[in-house]
């Protein structure tokens, strides 16, 4: 894919896809003219995938490989289609840059920057079809070596992980904020129910100070049943008489 600033091949990012495995390809990114290009790797889909590296300079006519790592996925989506897209911002930068130098404000259009953009389609291969035929164009195996973004072989940490958009960024803070909302609606339930043990405690010790009253005795009382015995016998004689 040609832009002016940077070519991108293979045109699109093949991953070979199997349940519950990771997978890799390869991108190569060309600069096409006689300047410093700083570039930037994003996605729609960052919990998903590493990039590496996702940002750098490129020199004039040097190329640079990126890595691309999908996460192991539980399910493939309906038809094998994949809706995830790369973007590749790139912006030509002053020859003394370097990568510290590279901020978000450099990819900032609103900036007056000269971005261009390079939108990359993800495809899913099935394992069958890269095995029948080979190694298909753009997928390789992932390696852990280390390339700066000026193309030379250093050894220095890059941001793995593609950068994360404002949308996750604002998902996470309303998740916090439930959670928060729920924990402390937690703590007042067990502090009203710590208050009514406690209380409880304080009424079942008081009752055992002042002692607790004698229940009745059971069943019927002896004279009452002295009283129930002379009736039936008067009963008994007027009924004779």
């Amino acid at each position: 894919m040609a832009n002016e600033l940077l070519s991108v091949q293979p045109e699109e990012l093949k991953f070979v896809f199997e349940q519950n495995k990771q997978s890799s390809c390869q991108s190569q990114l060309l600069n096409n003219t006689e300047n410093h290009v700083a570039f930037k790797v994003k996605t729609t889909s960052p919990k998903k995938y590493l990039v590496r590296p996702n940002t750098g300079i490129i020199l004039p006519r040097s190329s640079i490989d990126i890595a691309l790592t999908m996460q192991a996925q539980p399910e493939a989506p309906p038809y094998m289609q994949c809706k995830d897209k790369f973007l590749l911002l790139s912006v030509v930068v002053p020859a003394a840059t370097e990568l510290k130098d590279i901020t978000p404000d450099v990819f900032n259009k609103h900036r007056g920057n000269a971005v261009e953009e390079c939108k990359l389609r993800v495809v899913y291969v099935p394992p069958n079809s890269a095995k029948s035929g080979g190694s298909s164009p753009g997928v390789v195996s992932f390696d852990n070596e280390n390339q700066d973004g000026m193309g030379n072989n250093k050894d220095y940490v890059l941001a793995d992980y593609c950068e994360v958009t404002q949308d996750d960024f604002n998902d996470v803070k309303e998740d916090l904020k439930q959670t928060e909302v729920t924990l402390s609606k937690l703590k007042e339930e067990r502090n009203v129910s710590i208050h009514q043990c406690q209380s409880l405690q304080q009424e079942l010790a008081s009752l055992k100070k002042q002692g607790l009253p004698k229940a009745p005795a059971p069943g019927f009382s002896f004279l009452l049943v002295i009283l129930v015995g002379l009736l039936g016998i008067l009963i008994g004689y007027y009924a004779r008489s």
